[in-house]
């Protein structure tokens, strides 16, 4: 066992004391060590409740023979840290997350992992980090909130976000925001639709690095509790057959996550974890990969926010593993592939049942014969950018539009607040991606603006930076190369003509390379604002969008 270079031998007896005061018995420690990595915390309605799982995993561990020792991880709640400086710390946490727990499991040497994350940078962080230390690992994520519930309808933060803009434009009054306020979200859990935490954890399904269930189970049922309890045993099982996250999270996988990205019409930040995992595994995602999948890959679900589906329906409906057998119909699944739980791909979904086809519509009803995300590319993206297709106005999937240029978010929020912004207008946010931001801010708020004062099928948003899970309209981020970094998103300037062709992952603005040298040269060059901390050292260090905003090693 690794943990016997801490627990045996004369020259460890200083360590079994630490054991000891720590409450460690003698026959604990003949036992596997297993860290529970648990980001619960006060903060996150994602993680409040991760203590109990962290217990029921305990017992689970327990119960199949090993000893397992909680230890903490750090989280940001996109939600809180939207629209203001937090939202820097957002993606650049995730690095943080990742070298948190390769410190603490090297360091302590475990034998095993379980990773108890739930919203958004806490999850692509874990993987990364169980993938690049190698030890049998699993994931056992908090799970979904249920839906809230406003006049009788179901909804999410999202609509929370857009009743803002709503609001502004004198749409609902002040009582209306104010219920919308207290009924969007009535449970602890991750958001409750198609978010960036949500996406991750069905995600994590797909990739096989979880058990089925974990994408979809609601936080407050007691199955994830059971769900829990079944993980921790699961990775007794995963130690004593040294099998682990590398064994698991190959190429073949990785395609089978891009596939169910496309099919559940997954958040555009999964491409910027997928690629970060990728490479903690040794492999590299190329973004047009991504839309040779998207090209064959039918779009089954519309969870919000591209429609008025909920995670608890998806559940109900035969979750992840429906979706995988749905898929298996056109052998898009690779369907040998191994997963934790010991069995193939195949195995786990083949008895399956899709209990509501309209929550997971078959091949042949599908919303799409094509998946839900589109990498665009162009003179102003030339290695790519993302767009949520699946939650885009069929009249904006081809549009030409006028650029409204903004050094920077809250500019351009400030302009559609004051109804600067009107229809065939794209309003490009500059100077927002992995080094420009720094941290690649997420913009639900200017996208819920645009689209609580009914804008989102007139208007697009294209930035450097990237947009929530929630995000819905012709949205499209990522933009790489960056402003920051030369990128000739930054030269574009108002009145600029921009074609979007999403049916061609097109995207190209009618301005000649001559021009773009001749506003290159009047260019200032681009100062941040950041001056020190870590944040100054994640921009020197962090790379581009379409490489998954990594650090350079």
């Amino acid at each position: 066992m690794i943990s016997d270079k801490v627990k045996n031998g004369v020259e460890r007896a200083p360590q079994r004391s630490l054991f000891y005061a720590a409450g460690f018995t003698e026959e604990e420690l003949q036992k596997p060590l297993i860290g529970i990595v648990s980001a619960q915390s006060e903060m996150i309605p994602g993680h409040t409740h991760l203590n109990k799982l962290a217990e029921a995993v305990k017992a689970g561990i327990y119960a199949a023979g090993g000893t397992p020792v909680v230890v903490p991880a750090i989280g940001v709640c996109d939600g809180i840290v939207m629209g203001h400086k937090g939202m820097h710390y957002s993606l650049a946490s995730r690095e943080l997350i990742a070298d948190s727990v390769e410190t603490l499991a090297v360091a302590h040497c475990f034998d095993g992992m379980v990773l108890i994350p739930n919203c958004d940078k806490i999850v692509p962080g874990m993987v990364m980090a169980a993938l690049r230390i190698n030890i049998p690992s699993i994931v056992c994520s908090g799970g979904p909130m249920l839906a809230g519930r406003v006049n009788g309808r179901k909804t999410s933060l999202s609509q929370m976000f857009e009743a803002i803009g709503a609001y502004k434009a004198n749409l609902i009054d002040e009582k209306e925001l104010k219920k919308c306020e207290q009924n969007s979200c009535p449970t602890c859990g991750s958001c409750s639709g198609m978010f960036t935490a949500n996406s991750m954890n069905c995600l994590c399904e797909a990739l096989g690095i979880a058990l089925p269930g974990n994408g979809t189970i609601p936080a407050p049922y007691s199955e994830r509790i059971q769900f829990a309890k079944k993980t921790g045993m699961q990775i007794m099982e995963l130690v004593n057959e040294n099998i682990k996250p590398r064994d698991i999270v190959t190429r073949e996988a990785l395609e089978n996550a891009i596939t169910v990205e496309m099919a559940l019409g997954c958040s555009t930040n999964s491409s910027l974890h997928l690629p970060a995992i990728a490479h903690e595994a040794g492999l590299k995602l190329d973004l047009h990969l991504f839309n040779e999948i998207s090209e064959k890959t039918p779009n089954l679900c519309h969870l919000a926010p591209a429609g008025n589906h909920f995670m608890e329906e998806l559940h109900e409906a035969g979750g992840v593993s429906a979706v995988m057998k749905e898929l298996t119909e056109l052998d898009l699944i690779h369907k040998e592939q191994k997963t934790v739980t010991g069995k193939t791909v195949w195995e786990n979904v083949q008895n399956v049942e899709n209990h509501n086809p309209e929550i997971i519509r078959s091949i042949v009803h599908s919303y799409s014969e094509t998946g839900g995300l589109a990498f665009l590319f162009g003179n102003i993206a030339r290695n790519g950018c993302v767009v949520k297709r699946s939650a885009v106005a069929e009249e904006m999937r081809v549009h030409t539009c006028r650029a409204r240029v903004f050094c920077g978010e809250d500019a351009a929020v400030k302009a559609i607040y004051e109804g600067k912004i009107v229809p065939d207008d794209i309003v490009v946010i500059l100077y927002e991606g992995p080094k420009g931001g720094p941290g690649m801010r997420e913009m639900l708020v200017p996208t819920s603006a645009l689209a609580g004062m009914k804008l989102d099928k007139d208007v697009a948003l294209i930035t450097d930076g990237r947009f929530s899970g929630a995000s819905r309209g012709a949205s499209i981020g990522h933009v790489s190369p960056e402003a920051a970094a030369g990128g000739e998103i930054g030269l574009l300037r108002d009145g600029d003509l921009i074609e979007i062709d999403m049916e061609h992952y097109m995207i190209h603005a009618k301005v000649t390379e001559e021009e773009f040298e001749r506003r290159r040269k009047e260019q200032k060059p681009y100062e941040s604002w950041v001056t020190g901390g870590w944040l100054k050292r994640y921009q020197k260090l962090v790379t581009s969008a379409d490489e998954g905003a990594i650090l350079r090693e």
